[in-house]
């Protein structure tokens, strides 16, 4: 490939990829609660597609304390993620098909073992680390996951 044909198509293909990162999801502001209370409020990018879910939060650069990503499943299995391209210590909750959380566990960015749940879940909300702990969300509480 000449030099000339080279300074088009790489800025070409740094654009594409860039758009191709770049997602427009529905955002839901979904509370959770602990014996009928909302003890807190998530505003949560909705990934139900496999691509949205592979994508998730990779190459973000930042996630405000409040807001994250619920990831939606066709049917309960046991779920593993793990942080590859992912730039923001994360910690994930895993819910079950009632809302239910199973477990909260936290994530180190680009780390590429994977961070299963303990049982068949059917969701699992990303959100920043420590982010569960600081607004006191433990597991056995319930995330109120509207039909969609």
């Amino acid at each position: 490939m000449s030099s000339k044909m080279q300074k088009i198509v790489i800025p070409v293909i740094f654009i594409f990829f860039i758009s191709c990162t770049t997602q427009k999801l529905p955002v839901w502001e979904i509370p959770i609660e602990r014996e009928g209370q909302v003890i807190a409020v998530v505003k949560a990018e909705i990934a139900s597609t496999h691509d949205e879910r592979t994508q998730g939060l990779m190459y973000r650069k930042t996630l405000p304390d409040g807001q994250g990503m619920l990831f939606i499943f066709e049917s309960d299995q046991v779920l593993s993620f793990w942080m590859k391209n992912t730039y923001i210590p994360l910690s994930i909750a895993y819910i079950s098909f009632d809302g239910k959380i199973v477990d909260i566990k936290d994530m180190h960015p680009h780390d590429t073992n994977s961070v299963s749940s303990s049982r068949s879940v059917r969701y699992a909300l990303e959100v920043p680390q420590g982010w569960f702990s600081r607004v006191g969300v433990l597991p056995g509480d319930i995330v109120i996951i509207k039909d969609f």
